[in-house]
């Protein structure tokens, strides 16, 4: 397992992250700990959670996965850890979270961090992140930005003083964006600088096979800027497993057991690209899902891939992609496919 510096930070986070929005929903607590165990036993030292997990989300699990992981994080040698979660923010019905105070303020995100210091039964956060922009955005599949939905926003550079406050009262380490855009990364960076606020290190944006929109210009802001990228969704929700083929409906995963989620991976061109996918995977005797994974972790700008499962086996065939090298031939096939199918599920 190699480890990678995190933007400006001085974590050194493992090039795999444990994704952990399946327990209380899919996973039993039981089943959590059997996987937060076995990652640590393979180097992983990055856990990724969030304030609104398990998904979907609901009022009756909010909070779950963290309750989960600080069963098992009171019993492991914190400082060996590096602990990362978000912060619900505005944009979404989820009413549940704060009785709908979402916004990012300084209210909010001190009772968001105490409730998660309290779930996680830990003293700090090494990296707290906003989970989707205050400001409206179009995110989770969303390609076009329209001034129609414009809200009132909390200004960034009092969002930046909030989570200062934090910071230095020691329950957070760290700032992180997440479902962030190029001008989003550049003003936050940009405004802290100005104003001595806390700089963000790192941006948690969905990216694979199906997906290279951070290619552009938010890989140009990132670099600039110093902020890594913790690469969410490798496997495309499972898509580029090769599970779904032809009809496919397995059970007991996501797109089988919610309907309506995963809108963008539900988009023309999403099962030719990924029957291509898996096609170059079988040629070169691969396993899809692990070709799909290591394909991210070999892109330069990215600092962490985060993985998730909801059997251990699953897990086991994920985590073992850091041992999958895509050579020069393998890559070009890739891109070639990328050629036919540009982005389709952005």
């Amino acid at each position: 397992m190699k480890y990678n510096q995190l933007g400006e930070s001085d974590l050194k986070v493992s090039e795999i992250c444990l994704g952990t929005m399946t327990y209380g929903q899919q996973n039993t607590i039981e089943d959590a700990h059997l996987q937060l165990d076995y990652a640590v036993s393979q180097g992983i030292n990055f856990i990724d959670t969030a304030e609104m997990y398990p998904v979907p989300p609901r009022a009756e699990t909010q909070g779950r996965t963290e309750t989960f992981i600080g069963e098992w994080l009171k019993k492991q040698q914190r400082d060996r850890l590096i602990i990362a979660t978000k912060i619900a923010g505005p944009g979404r019905p989820i009413t549940w979270v704060r009785g709908g105070a979402t916004n990012i303020k300084s209210d909010n995100i001190k009772q968001a961090v105490d409730d998660s210091l309290k779930r996680l039964q830990t003293d700090y956060i090494d990296l707290y992140q906003i989970h989707w922009p205050d400001r409206y955005v179009p995110t989770f599949g969303q390609t076009e930005y329209n001034p129609h939905f414009e809200r009132e926003t909390v200004p960034i550079a009092e969002q930046l003083a909030a989570f200062a406050d934090v910071i230095k009262e020691g329950k957070i380490r760290y700032l992180g964006l997440s479902n962030e855009t190029p001008w989003g990364v550049a003003q936050f960076s940009q405004i802290a600088k100005e104003l001595g606020l806390p700089k963000v290190v790192a941006i948690q944006n969905a990216y694979n096979l199906l997906n290279r929109v951070f290619d552009s210009a938010l890989a140009e802001a990132c670099r600039y800027e110093n902020v890594g990228l913790l690469a969410y969704s490798p496997l495309g929700f499972g898509l580029l497993s090769g599970k779904y083929l032809e009809g496919n409906k397995p059970e007991k995963t996501r797109l089988t057991l919610f309907e309506n989620f995963g809108q963008r991976y539900l988009k023309p061109n999403v099962s030719e690209a990924v029957t291509a996918y898996v096609e170059i995977a079988r040629s070169h005797n691969l396993k899809p899902s692990q070709l799909a994974i290591a394909f991210v972790i070999s892109r330069w700008f990215v600092t962490s891939t985060i993985v998730g499962a909801t059997t251990l086996e699953q897990l086991q065939e994920n985590i073992d992609s850091v041992n999958v090298t895509l050579d020069k031939e393998i890559l070009a096939e890739l891109n070639a496919v990328y050629t036919r199918y540009p982005n389709p599920a952005p």
